[in-house]
Order: structure tokens, then sequence, then C-alpha cells
């Protein structure tokens, strides 16, 4: 797990001589995560995303992003946590509608707390998927929609079954500024 975590940190690092070069974006926002798996019944989870996007052209980029959501089902509290990079592949068009694609690698982290006991476990995680972006300026642009499919695999534990679950869908929307 700390492998993912620090080829997450290496890409962003890799990603700051991008800012002498054409872009950084910068994304904050909301995510809907619709949780599907073998083990429990479906779920929704609300919580935050956060991207850095280093382009090296107006269409090629790499991309560190950032994201918690949360949930209570049946009285224990669900909070996933996922912190992925890759590439960026966007049309960055003379235009207000700017459309990207990415395919995202790393890692997650769940955890699961009721009455002062709580459970937790790091897995693998793979996200497919893209957006929209709305230019309102130069600088600042509305992610209409990024819809992801998100892969999650956990190894078993003294605690915890081995599990992987495919059936995932996020959606987040917010504000991105361009440097």
């Amino acid at each position: 797990m700390q492998k993912f975590f620090v080829l997450v940190v290496l890409l962003g690092i890799l990603a700051l001589p991008l800012m002498a070069q054409d872009k950084v974006e910068v994304f904050g926002g909301y995510q809907y995560l619709h949780l599907s798996s073998d083990l429990s019944p479906v779920a929704t989870a609300n919580g935050w995303d956060a991207a850095v996007t280093g382009k090296f052209n107006k269409h090629i980029g790499v991309t560190g992003e950032f994201g918690g959501a949360y949930q209570t089902i049946k009285g224990v509290g669900i909070h996933i946590y996922t912190y992925t990079g890759g590439p960026v592949f966007s049309v960055d068009s003379a235009g207000k509608v700017n459309p990207f694609v990415h395919v995202l690698f790393g890692g997650a982290r769940v955890s699961g707390s009721e009455s002062g006991v709580s459970v937790s476990d790091s897995g693998y995680t793979m996200m497919m998927g893209g957006g929209l972006d709305l230019k309102v300026s130069k600088v600042v642009a509305v992610r209409l929609a990024q819809f992801d499919w998100v892969y999650y695999h956990f190894g078993s534990s003294a605690l915890l079954p081995s599990t992987s679950s495919s059936g995932n869908v996020k959606i987040a929307s917010g504000i991105v500024f361009r440097f």
C-alpha cells in the first residue's frame, strides 16, 4: 500500500516541472459513489474529490486524484479514501466545453466503526472514465460531470476476507482552476 502512495506522490512531483510548460489544473468538488459488492448490498456514499493535473501539451497530461466518501450502513460508519494517478487525455478545444478521459491506478483505504470499535483495510483501486469541463474564464472552469468506473481489491486480513468489487461508479463535479 505504501508503494501506491509513493507512486502517487512521485507522479505529483513529476508534474511540478509542467508548471513552466503548458498548464496545471487543480480540481476540487463533490463526489457521489455508488458501491456494489458481493459481500454487501448496494450502497451509496457522498464525499469530496480533488485532483492536480499537469499537462505536457494541450491534449496529454498526468493526474493525481484523491477522494473521500462517507456513509453509515446499519449503524456502522464507513469511510473510503482513494489516492490514484495516471494519464489524462483531453480535447482542450478553443470552445467552452472540454471533454477528457483518464485511467488512474492507486490505493484505497476503507474503515468502519461502531460503538468505539474500528476496523480498516488497505487495498488497490483502479478508475477509468472521463468528464466535461465548461470554461467560465481563462483560469476557471466548472467540471459539469466526471464519471468513473471504479474497481477495488482488498486482500485478506485477520479480520476481513479478500474481496474485489467492480460494480462501482463515481460521479464528481466541482471547480477547476487553471494556471
